[in-house]
């Protein structure tokens, strides 16, 4: 995402749970970050050049024998770097200060007393504040020529600063909600710290884009893999703003979207970017591929495989007609996300917890240069950049919809009548969440359908042995975590009554309340 004009923040990731986290709060600052996993040689760290560098906190301890260490050369490159919690701990530990294990632990809430108020990270901030800890070893002398600028009840060093090497370091974590003022102290660090000017915005992201499209693509051609969601839509205007005619979008209704939406990529999408639109009728071609597979890892990489084929088909298709004088279409664009490429594998030290079909289930043997303007993105970020390109609301605050459709929200063996049931219960809760105004409290409404187990259950007083149906209904601000959105009541009644009465061979309507993790925001 960023080029060498970018300035960049690497989050050195120590195992954190917070890690992405911090990269989204840089990024809140209006400053592009990225995570870096902490096995990178810190010359490889340097060679991108970045302007700050922060060091994340994690669950180890500073002398486990295992422990993720730091080069001490880091502290030498002039850089700036802020260390938080266990990167804080090793900051103080590589500078020649004392961390002890002295059993006395914080976690949660802490009341965190400011020594040093006018300091660059506690600038305007009060004496007294709450902070959120998480720690066992403390930091209980800090480094030569370092200010102690805040303490607990427990930790004598909560937090220090060296202006003149512009080292700085905090026991707590700032990144989250919980620390009142975290935002603030983030921030000091960017601009009064390391001097970065908050410069990174939507428009910013276009620009540098575009112009990065333009020099990969050349005067050549490509395709956009558009499904109608935000994510390709989104992907599908940068590229038409940076290369106009050389696009066109091939959507391919694959049979596994749902109910209307082919008609409203048609339509709407058309009319708000003015692309040249392709549509791909290849729901028969899917639904053999997918015949026989209940695996969802499976049916996920067929999905991937089968969309590539579909698109060579329809890049053929495009240079036949260009005649003898056409370019050949040497450009896939997709519409992938930051999210999909760690949950496959591709981020920093994070196991492939499933393919998503435009990362894992990639063929090998692709023949398309890939162009992926949203690789480094967040959705939020991704919806801010829809808005700078002018796209209206209806495309841009549209819910997310995975690429593989409702062939990963059926579990179980794909079919066309198992999509029927599927498509309508879907449609049932959609329109009740738009009734009810929800549309922007949640994230999304995944609607399953359990395929492989039956219930009973009585309707019109005789049984009845169908389907159950689950809702997903998720609160998240990126997908990386998310928790079940609390709806009405009174509203899941009537979705449930609708569905069982309205959708034949489901008897039993039920809701998942887990949140990511441990559950993924879909089933499959």
């Amino acid at each position: 995402m960023a080029d060498t004009d970018t300035d960049t923040v690497l989050v050195v990731d120590f195992g954190a749970q917070y890690a992405q986290l911090i990269a989204r709060r840089v990024r809140e600052a209006r400053v592009y970050s990225e995570v870096v996993p902490s096995t990178m040689p810190v010359a490889e760290m340097l060679a991108r050049k970045p302007r700050a560098i922060i060091l994340s906190g994690g669950p180890s301890s500073v002398y486990a024998e295992d422990a993720p260490g730091i080069d001490p050369a880091v502290f030498e490159a002039g850089v700036p770097v802020l260390g938080m919690c266990y990167g804080f701990q090793l900051m103080a530990q590589a500078l020649g200060g004392r961390v002890d294990n002295t059993g006395a632990r914080e976690y949660g809430r802490t009341a965190l007393t400011v020594s040093r108020s006018g300091s660059t990270l506690f600038e305007g901030t009060p004496d007294e504040q709450q902070v959120w800890m998480s720690h066992g070893d403390a930091c209980s002398a800090a480094p030569e020529g370092f200010t102690v600028t805040a303490s607990t009840g427990t930790v004598p060093v909560a937090a220090f600063e060296n202006d003149e090497r512009r080292l700085y370091g905090v026991q707590h974590h700032p990144e989250v909600m919980h620390s009142t003022y975290g935002q603030q102290v983030m921030e000091h660090f960017l601009y009064r710290g390391a001097g970065i000017s908050p410069s990174w915005t939507a428009g910013s992201i276009v620009e540098e884009q575009v112009a990065a499209i333009r020099a990969q693509v050349g005067g050549r051609r490509a395709i956009c893999a558009l499904s109608g969601g935000v994510d390709s839509a989104v992907a599908a205007a940068l590229v038409n703003r940076a290369i106009g005619d050389q696009l066109t979008c091939v959507y391919v209704d694959h049979g596994l979207m749902r109910k209307g939406e082919t008609e409203q990529v048609e339509k709407d999408f058309v009319a708000a970017t003015g692309v040249r639109l392709k549509v791909v009728d290849a729901a028969d071609r899917f639904l053999e591929a997918l015949a026989g597979v209940s695996d969802p890892e499976q049916k996920r990489k067929i999905i991937g495989r089968e969309f590539i084929r579909v698109f060579e088909q329809a890049q053929a298709e495009l240079v036949a007609a260009a005649g003898a004088a056409g370019e050949d279409v040497a450009f896939l664009v997709q519409g992938t996300l930051y999210p999909d490429v760690v949950e496959s594998g591709g981020g920093t030290g994070t196991a492939n917890i499933k393919s998503h079909h435009n990362v894992g289930g990639l063929p090998e043997d692709l023949e398309f240069e890939l162009v992926e303007p949203l690789r480094k993105l967040f959705k939020d970020e991704v919806r801010m950049v829809g808005q700078e390109l002018g796209l209206p609301e209806e495309i841009v605050q549209r819910q997310p919809f995975p690429g593989p459709g409702l062939g990963i929200r059926i579990v179980g063996e794909v079919t066309r009548e198992r999509l029927d049931i599927l498509r309508e219960a879907d449609a049932i809760v959609r329109e009740e969440l738009t009734a009810a105004g929800l549309d922007r409290d949640i994230w999304q409404c995944p609607v399953v359908l359990l395929a492989d187990v039956r219930s009973v259950g009585v309707q019109g007083d005789g049984r009845t042995y169908g389907h159950p149906i689950v809702l997903r209904p998720v609160s998240s601000e990126d997908a990386m975590t998310a928790d079940w959105s609390r709806l009405p009541y009174d509203l899941l009644a009537r979705i449930s009554t609708r569905i069982t009465n309205e959708v034949p061979d489901v008897n039993r309507v039920t809701l998942d309340i887990t949140s990511k993790p441990p559950g993924t925001i879909e089933w499959e």
